[in-house]
């Protein structure tokens, strides 16, 4: 009888652990379930739609800055207008504030120039030259310094104003990328980014070729493809600066304190 009671207990037993071990699977299930769900929210984790609304936003915010840019241009050019008729100044003294605002920026310029573009290598882009090691994925995009080099080399050529995309720079324009999109004075682009400046083409181009950062970006260009264009032109018209001049700079907190 002994015998026979330990033999029915093994499969009594094993049978229970069974039980258990299911019961725990499907508790994991259930908990993986429940922590999948809390981290979507209850969205497609691969579209990533929180992203997506961020971007929405971020094209909106800048498409609304470009609409105010041009409403300011326009109120700027009337007050101009109305200063220029009622100021009181005299034919020299209204050269010379031509002068100055030439050289701030705020005028259109027209001449002879060119335009730099810079864009990312195509995508799947491999080595194309032996002895290259397979590119990094920032081997493949443009930079902030990218772009600050373009702009420095072309100030250094004795170009008289450069614009990038369709903005005119200022002495206190700010070339900032984030990501693989370009923030300039409150406006976000993609690439291909274009800069164009007006000055002596062929000294242009030597100012370009002599820069060390360019001379560096080129061995990418000739690597894994990353784009650069040159195109010259006869006669090219950049806009005046149409954002604030105003200027913003940290402040400290007052305490409240004695």
């Amino acid at each position: 009888m002994s015998n026979s009671d330990d033999s029915s207990a093994g499969p009594r037993r094993r049978t229970r652990v069974v039980r258990l071990l299911t019961a725990a699977v499907f508790a994991l299930a259930g908990l993986i379930f429940v922590t999948s769900f809390n981290t979507s929210k209850g969205t497609n984790i691969r579209t990533d739609t929180s992203l997506l609304k961020l971007s929405d936003l971020i094209h909106e915010r800048s498409q609304n800055n470009a609409e105010l840019e041009t409403g300011t241009a326009a109120l700027r050019r009337q007050v101009d207008t109305l200063a220029d008729r009622d100021d009181g100044r005299s034919r020299a003294e209204d050269a010379e504030l031509a002068v100055l605002r030439s050289a701030a920026g705020t005028e259109e310029l027209s001449g002879k120039g060119l335009t730099v573009t810079l864009n990312d290598a195509p995508p799947g882009a491999t080595a194309r030259i032996p002895n290259v090691p397979e590119p990094q994925p920032n081997d493949l995009v443009i930079h902030q310094q990218d772009l600050q080099a373009v702009v420095n080399a072309l100030w250094q050529g004795g170009a008289q104003g450069i614009q990038v995309m369709d903005q005119r720079l200022i002495s206190t324009s700010a070339v900032r990328c984030v990501g693989n999109t370009l923030i300039l004075q409150g406006r976000v682009y993609s690439p291909p980014y274009k800069v164009t400046a007006v000055g002596d083409p062929a000294t242009l181009r030597k100012a370009l070729a002599a820069s060390p950062a360019i001379q560096n970006y080129q061995l990418y260009v000739n690597a894994y493809g990353l784009g650069w264009k040159v195109d010259e032109h006869k006669a090219v018209t950049l806009p005046g600066y149409s954002g604030t001049v105003d200027l913003h700079y940290a402040k400290p907190v007052e305490s409240g304190t004695p």
